[in-house]
């Protein structure tokens, strides 16, 4: 049997071992385009700001790690899929076949529509190439712009801020963490980041990037030029793009794989074409407790459907019936976090209360006496209590009006109903 895994990341990793480890006489084919051993994505923030090495975002430390368990990897794109005869066609035009398949290719960045967005000095930072870049402008006292004030770039942000830039933050929304935050808990994390020094320009758009050699004026200016919506101009010496991501599966447009936003699978991880399975940032999976297809980017989801699809792969029976939807991050050491569905749901009830003075925040979302989701600011102390409730699905009967009254009672609630 041969198994071919497209992609090198948390899922194509995890989906590759778990396979060497239930058949050991199966051969494995890893293809990825990055040349270099596997690394985290997730690391490459920690690496930016040089609080680790390079060698520490690899995935899997030992040289030959992958060799010693008889995993073949390979560097190249993959252009196409023939499904009806099991074969992959190369960008170098050779092909490779298969008897079982795993697309586990993740994201790609979304670079905005701007003039200029391609000048030296403007980076997305997906790649380890891009983390290098980037390092070699973010110097301490330089000038630095990111794009985009999401969980991805928040993490960045703090990566800047650790390489001292003086920073400047462009979010076209109206708050920062627009896609895991309320408009309130948004404000509150930008009133943080602006404590810090951090200049932060919400509902505004950078319109155009004008590099040194097209700008007007005396000699001597910015090698990058950001014009805002808003009529500000900003001078750069680096530029860090954070607008978001997009599942990578354009190429398979023609392989007779069901597509939506991502690859839909069923609750094996499987197609709709019996072999070719998908995990990971690409996977669009059922979520049972929301009842839809929904794509969760987070390393643990990851995890989690690769292993099932590599079981199922190997002829076993597993299933994969929820998905993970929990945002959790440090702003410069302000915790924040979102879980299950924090926007809410139609019909149902929801409280919220803040302390700004103190950066405390929480919003509870309620369909009938279940709590469905909610976001806090700096009350970590909750968390492991709201995943649970919420993961759960625990019927809070009376309980619910009394949390709508004083949300403070999540600790009593909790122990009174599970």
């Amino acid at each position: 049997m041969k198994h071919v895994i497209i992609g090198c990341g948390h899922a194509g990793v995890i989906a590759a071992e778990t396979i060497r480890k239930h058949a050991s006489l199966d051969d494995i084919l890893m293809i990825g385009e990055d040349d270099g051993p596997p690394y985290s994505r997730m690391a490459l923030p920690h690496f930016l700001s040089g609080a680790i090495r390079e060698a520490d975002t690899w995935l899997r430390k030992e040289e030959k790690h992958f060799s010693a368990q008889r995993i073949e990897r390979r560097q190249g794109r993959v252009m196409r899929i023939d499904s009806e005869f099991r074969m992959l066609t190369l960008a170098d035009g050779s092909t490779v076949g298969f008897d079982q398949l795993l697309i586990a290719t993740g994201a790609r960045p979304m670079l905005p529509v701007i003039p200029g967005i391609h000048s030296p000095g403007v980076h997305p930072c997906w790649t380890i190439e891009d983390a290098r870049q980037i390092m070699q402008l973010a110097r301490p006292g330089a000038r630095a712009i990111l794009i985009g004030a999401g969980f991805v770039g928040s993490i960045l942000m703090e990566s800047l801020v650790a390489r001292g830039v003086a920073l400047t933050v462009v979010e076209k929304k109206d708050r920062m963490l627009p896609g895991m935050m309320g408009k309130a808990a948004g404000k509150m994390v930008q009133q943080w980041c602006e404590r810090k020094n951090i200049r932060v320009c919400t509902s505004a758009t950078v319109s155009r990037i004008i590099p040194a050699a097209e700008q007007k004026g005396d000699a001597g200016q910015a090698p990058l030029l950001a014009r805002l919506s808003n009529g500000i101009q900003l001078p750069a010496d680096l530029i860090v793009v954070a607008t978001g991501s997009r599942p990578h599966v354009r190429f398979l447009r023609e392989s007779g794989i069901k597509c939506r936003y991502g690859v839909l699978v069923d609750a094996s991880m499987q197609t709709n074409v019996p072999g070719i399975y998908a995990a990971g940032d690409c996977a669009e999976a059922y979520d049972v407790a929301s009842g839809q297809h929904v794509i969760s980017a987070v390393a643990p989801n990851a995890a989690d459907q690769a292993y099932c699809a590599a079981l199922n792969m190997i002829g076993k029976r597993a299933f994969q019936r929820s998905v993970r939807r929990i945002d959790v991050l440090d702003t410069l050491g302000l915790v924040s976090a979102s879980f299950g569905q924090w926007r809410g749901v139609h019909g149902g009830q929801w409280v919220e209360v803040a302390d700004e003075r103190n950066f405390r925040y929480l919003r509870l979302e309620f369909s009938r006496d279940v709590l469905v989701g909610s976001s806090f600011i700096g009350l970590s102390e909750h968390a492991g209590i709201l995943r649970e409730l919420i993961r759960r699905h625990v019927g809070l009967g009376e309980w619910k009006d009394r949390l709508l009254a004083n949300p403070a009672l999540l600790r009593e609630a909790y122990s009174a109903c599970v």
